[in-house]
This record gives C-alpha cells, structure tokens and sequence, in this order.
C-alpha cells in the first residue's frame, strides 16, 4: 500500500514508519522542514509538507494513497495537561481529523486509521474491559471522540474507518519513559491512589506493529494494549525494581486530585483494557506481554 501517516517524525510515528516499510508499504511522512524529513528517510520512509489543516493541500498530499494514519499529537507532560496547555493537540483530533477524512473521501483513499487513546473509559475496577465498556464523561476525552466520530463518518461512506485506542506508552525514546526513569533512580516515582487499579501500557514498538497490522482489519475500535494490564502499584515496581530501588513513595488519591485535578483520572481509574479484539482480527500480538516484560530492556537502553 502506498500510506500517507501523519506525526512520522513523533514517538509513535518513527516506529510505525519503520513497521509499515518492512511489511512491504511505502510510507509518505508528514514532516516540518529539512531536518525532520532526513528522519522520515532514515525510517525509510518519502518526507511531505502540508498543513494538516489544509484540505485542498491534503488533497494532492493523499492521492494516490490507499491508506492514511492521523498520528499527529502535541499532548503535554500529564502534571501540564489544562484546556489551554491541550488546545493544539485537541485541533489536530478535531479539525485535522475532519481536512484528513475529507481529503482521503475526495481522493477515495480506502483505508484511515486514527490515533485514540486508552483513559476514555470508565472505571472498570477488576472487570476486562472491551471496545463496548462505558466511557468516562471528562473534557479530555472531548477531541479524542470527536476524532474517532471523524473515523466512524470515513467508514460511514465507503472505506475501512479504524480507531486505535492506545495504551500508556513506554519506550527508551519516549520522552515522558525517560522522565519515569530518572525519577524512579531517585525514589521518587510514587505509586498513585491505592496503587490498585489497573493500568493498561504498551510497548511503543508494539503499538507501533499494530499499527500496521491495523490496515487489514474491518472498520471500528480496537484497543491496542498489552496481554496483561498491571495494577498501577505493579507498574511502579517493575519500573523502581529495574533501576535496583525499592517503590516506597506514596502519593494518596485525594492529593493527586488536588494537585492534579481533573487529570487525576488518568491515573487513578482503573482501566484493565483487553486486547482480544485486535488480536483476532489480525493475527498481531505484542512482544512484550506485559510492562513488568517489557520495562526491564527499555530501563537496559535508556541506561545504556
């Protein structure tokens, strides 16, 4: 397939990029100027400007394209995320999810693939949550179910509409792992609430296979998580026990509310999320079925 993705140079599209080449795609990455188009190519992939809220721009950018991927995001740190700090990554879910879709129906692009996210449902406690459990009503969640109604009008109209929502990533490129990290060697990545709700993750290079593997699959949405979410309290150890300390820092829920505020439920909801639907449908699977696998060599690489 010939692939427009969106976000190619960011931590979930470098990875994608290079997935897509190998399974035999050829990649066109949205990139700003010179020096992020050199990153597109070194994953192998045919850098392209356009504005993503350009829509005749976008037309002439996706022809030609059997598939498109809306990975842009500007998400900030989690202690940050307020309605201002949010409102540029909330235009790239809602109004360059709308100019992308009317592009790819205008050109007949068969396939569009959209980035979600995993803290839009409600709180599950221990249950395995699916696509169908309820969702949690919050303003964060506003742009990322407006991008997958985007997804829903695609498929709506002829092509194969698919949302992924992701789990929390972790990678030794991820910005926000490396933080996790350097705070972990200090004793100072607390555990949050109780540290018994469940806290569905993904390996970024896993998300990144699913990703690909998600060109193949029927419209809808898929979670896209590892084989098993950890209770956050588990999450916390594996990431302190693989930089050798112990997890002794606590933060109680009402202070993380405090300090957090609507944020707070990001973290502190349970969402045990189950990846079987996606994993029927393709046939992918992640590497590292769990963080507690997974987190040991992301620690190892960002050491090293």
């Amino acid at each position: 397939m010939r692939v427009l993705l969106t976000g190619a140079t960011g931590a979930l599209g470098r990875p994608t990029s290079r997935a897509l080449c190998a399974a035999g795609h050829r990649v066109l990455g949205v990139a700003r100027g010179p020096a992020k188009g050199e990153v597109v190519r070194a994953d192998g992939g045919e850098p392209v400007e356009v504005s993503l809220f350009d829509t005749p721009a976008l037309r002439a950018a996706v022809r030609g394209c059997d598939a498109v991927l809306h990975f842009a995001t500007k998400v900030p740190p989690i202690g940050r995320i307020t309605r201002r700090g949010a409102a540029e990554n909330d235009r790239l879910r809602t109004e360059a999810s709308r100019c992308l879709v009317d592009a790819a129906l205008a050109e007949d692009v068969r396939v569009y693939v959209q980035e979600s996210v995993f803290f839009l449902y409600a709180d599950g406690g221990d249950t395995l949550l699916d696509e169908d459990a309820p969702l949690y009503d919050s303003w964060l969640s506003v742009s990322a179910l407006d991008a997958e109604r985007e997804t829903a009008r695609f498929a709506r109209s002829g092509g194969r509409g698919v949302a992924l929502r992701f789990g929390a990533f972790y990678a030794p490129y991820a910005l926000s792992t490396v933080e996790t990290v350097r705070l972990a060697r200090r004793g100072l990545f607390p555990v949050l609430g109780s540290g018994e709700q469940f806290f569905s993750s993904i390996h970024v290079d896993d998300a990144a296979t699913a990703a690909a593997a998600a060109l193949q699959v029927e419209s809808g949405i898929y979670n896209v998580v590892d084989d098993e979410p950890l209770r956050y309290r588990e999450y916390v150890e594996a990431v302190a026990s693989s930089v050798g300390r112990a997890a002794r820092l606590r933060i109680p829920a009402w202070l993380v509310k405090a300090l957090l505020g609507e944020v707070a439920h990001i973290p502190l909801l349970s969402r045990r999320l189950s990846n079987r639907r996606l994993r029927t449908a393709a046939a992918w699977a992640p590497r590292a079925a769990s963080a507690r696998q997974g987190l040991p060599g992301v620690v190892r690489e960002i050491a090293g």
